[in-house]
């Protein structure tokens, strides 16, 4: 705009724009861009992660059993895995896989743990049986029962009986026993510790000794001078030693077949 006057124009400067009106607008729209590359931002983020989730989720190809192992049947086991297999690899619930090998009867420890593309890498730690526990269980050095399928060979393992609670018990007394048999050759082949809290065991030279419930140490140590000095000499006659006397042991001799009674 210009003022005509008589002999010059004169340009009058227009009135600044108001910045508030500005500083409005970029009030409004600062908040509004934010959130919006923040949504975009969140959407690209959670396509790549679903890629990513479906690349990792694969289907298990392969099941495999690691870990030193002798009585385990490592295809049973993986057998028994797939069987409860519901899930992809990274769906899969390894707290529930890894309850399954722990029911094994021949697994102490397990882990489970994934291995892409497509693996389930199970490692055990197999029990070891160092004895059996009455007719169908064995234990292992901790005194755990433990009872898998009993196959011939276990048998030919010592046999521990007694009440359940005190197989650690059983198992801990049973070492002692041999330790104090081995100087002198012998070995425990079967213990029982019946409910009253009586002992009583066998030998590697099928000698039966029952020893009771008091003074375990003194008649073991009473019967051991005994079979040293005269018992051993006659030990494939002796059916069973009963060591609860005060002064000296009981022996019941194997009956003799009858060819030998009359050519005695």
């Amino acid at each position: 705009m210009t003022l005509r006057g008589a002999s010059r124009e004169y340009p009058v400067p227009e009135a600044p724009k108001s910045r508030e009106g500005v500083i409005d607008q970029e009030v409004w729209w600062k908040p509004f861009w934010t959130l919006s590359s923040l949504l975009i931002f969140l959407a690209v983020l959670w396509g790549i992660g679903q890629h990513l989730w479906q690349w990792l989720d694969q289907p298990v190809t392969e099941i495999s059993v690691e870990g030193k192992t002798r009585h385990l049947d490592r295809t049973r086991l993986a057998t028994l895995i797939v069987e409860r297999l519901k899930s992809n690899l990274l769906s899969v619930d390894l707290g529930e896989i890894q309850s399954v090998v722990n029911e094994h009867p021949w697994v102490r420890v397990a882990g489970v743990r994934r291995e892409w593309p497509g693996t389930l890498a199970v490692q055990v730690e197999e029990e070891v049986p160092v004895a059996r526990w009455g007719e169908r269980g064995l234990l292992n050095h901790q005194g755990d029962i433990f009872w898998p399928e009993l196959k011939e060979e276990y048998r030919l393992l010592p046999r521990l009986s007694g009440p359940a609670l005190d197989t650690e018990r059983v198992m801990s007394q049973f070492h002692d026993l041999n330790r104090m048999f081995q100087p002198v050759g012998l070995s425990v082949v079967s213990l029982n510790l019946e409910a009253r809290g009586a002992w009583s065991l066998e030998l590697n030279n099928h000698i039966r000794l029952v020893i009771g419930r008091e003074k375990i140490k003194e008649r073991l140590e009473r019967f051991l001078d005994l079979y040293t000095i005269t018992l051993s000499a006659r030990a494939e006659e002796i059916e069973l030693i009963d060591a609860r006397y005060t002064h000296g042991v009981a022996v019941k001799w194997r009956e003799k077949p009858e060819l030998e009674k009359g050519a005695g």
